[in-house]
């Protein structure tokens, strides 16, 4: 049985046009369109795409700070969009999330062991200040810092403390999962790599689940036990971490991998990269049909009328592309072969 299953889930945001009237109607911004997936028991979801492509606002619609249109949300096979604001609440418990500016998510005015007890005391006011203190101490070793460090402030510590920080509040209630929102975005690459080590080992230590938020697939790679990518909302594939590298069926899935830079000199110079011209659409008057056609090289006329449903190419892999063969030679961008010129 999955711990999470989102069924159909869509938000939308209205949004008054500039310089608008009084009376004038409000448009409608679909920032997440038609998603499902499942997420099991000590499992990693990896969420990729551009910046405007939802994923943050899916995390926040999954975690209950962002009202859904329409859809669900099922915990366990329990609905909670149907709970009551009472269980909302004690459910709050089981799902944590750590936020993408580390420093940003911590309050200045309190200390360190002051912000990791908090959830603490919130959701357990009888636990003893005794008792919070040797938690919060445990948490801190647990994420890599020392508990003499309880009594400073968040601007005395790095970035990369920060972050651990916020991780050890999240796990401070023991959560069944954890929502991670682009968390290594702000941090310099040796320290992205110290926080996704650490966000594996906690997870094999305590049995997590955790759907993983980021724009760089090599990232969601290593993390992931599966990938979701995204597009203006909407979902273009899902895969096998590792699968979704080694055989991408979507276009814009295979420009994602493209951009990785390749450590070999050599390869980079050589391999030719299919390049995304154009913007993202804006959100409030998407593309009709497929919403990725204005910027696809294999684009045909059918795309423009019907919005292509998940295909099955393979186990567990899915694809919204009814032309994806077309482009898809059998090998991958990161290996520095000829991928078609995206247009």
């Amino acid at each position: 049985m999955s711990l999470l299953s989102v069924r159909n889930l869509s938000v939308t945001f209205d949004v008054m046009p500039r310089n608008a009237w009084p009376w004038t109607k409000p448009g409608k911004l679909h920032a997440v369109n038609d998603i499902s997936f499942d997420l099991a028991p000590g499992e990693t979801l990896g969420v990729v795409g551009e910046s405007g492509s939802g994923k943050s606002t899916l995390a926040r619609a999954v975690i209950g700070t962002v009202k859904a249109a329409s859809g669900a949300v099922m915990w366990e096979g329990q609905d909670l969009m149907k709970m009551s604001p009472r269980d909302r609440r004690a459910h709050r418990r089981e799902t944590q999330m750590v936020f993408q500016d580390p420093l940003a998510a911590l309050n200045p005015r309190m200390t360190v062991g002051e912000i990791v007890a908090e959830p603490l005391m919130t959701h357990h006011p009888e636990t003893s200040r005794k008792e919070a203190r040797e938690k919060v101490g445990e948490m801190m070793e647990r994420v890599g810092l020392l508990p003499t460090l309880l009594n400073r402030y968040p601007h005395e510590f790095s970035g990369g403390q920060c972050q651990r920080i916020g991780i050890a509040r999240a796990l401070i209630l023991s959560p069944r999962l954890i929502v991670c929102d682009e968390p290594v975005s702000a941090l310099d690459v040796s320290v992205q790599a110290q926080v996704v080590n650490l966000l594996k080992k906690i997870q094999r230590d305590m049995g997590l689940s955790m759907i993983f938020i980021a724009h760089d697939l090599s990232v969601v790679k290593h993390i992931s036990d599966r990938t979701m990518v995204m597009y203006l909302g909407q979902q273009m594939e899902r895969a096998g971490a590792r699968d979704i590298v080694k055989t991408p069926q979507h276009p814009y899935t295979r420009a994602l991998i493209a951009s990785a830079p390749i450590p070999d000199p050599v390869l980079e110079r050589a391999r030719v990269r299919p390049v995304l011209e154009g913007e993202l659409p804006s959100p409030l008057a998407p593309p009709s049909g497929c919403v990725f056609r204005t910027r696809c090289s294999i684009a045909q006329t059918s795309c423009a009328e019907t919005r292509p449903a998940l295909l099955e190419v393979g186990k567990d892999h899915v694809v919204a592309c009814p032309y994806h063969e077309a482009a898809f030679d059998g090998s991958s961008a990161l290996n520095g072969t000829q991928t078609p010129r995206m247009t």
